[in-house]
């Protein structure tokens, strides 16, 4: 049967959340927002697409960074109203220089920081 990006519950913004994983590893890498368009697009290019919710405007994943997520997989949840985009990640994913998003752990009510930047090389 075919896709339609139609198909998915979107929530009052038309908007559906978006899980972004490491298609070789399965580590969790981020997650981010699509609206139709931005599935449409996912799916025709390969290149993930999200919605940028503070600048009102599509973003290609890496189009500035170079670290891109290329499409290897989507899927859909079974209630329709969120997405697991499997993807060949090329550098960190998240914004601040680490692979993952999700570098934050709480454990006994701390925060521990369980991902760490990467660190400079050394001067010569």
């Amino acid at each position: 049967m075919p896709f339609d990006p139609a198909s998915l519950k979107y929530n009052d913004a038309g908007l559906i959340p978006a899980i972004a994983q490491d298609a070789a590893s399965g580590e969790v890498l981020m997650m981010a927002w699509m609206n139709a368009e931005a599935v449409a697009r996912t799916l025709e290019t390969g290149q993930v697409t999200y919605w940028s919710r503070s600048r009102q405007e599509f973003w290609v994943k890496g189009v500035t960074s170079g670290n891109t997520q290329a499409l290897v997989d989507f899927k859909v949840d079974c209630d329709r109203d969120c997405l697991l985009i499997e993807v060949q990640q090329a550098g960190p994913a998240c914004h601040t220089g680490r692979r993952t998003c999700f570098y934050t752990a709480v454990r006994n009510g701390e925060e521990i920081e369980v991902v760490k930047l990467p660190e400079d090389p050394p001067s010569a």
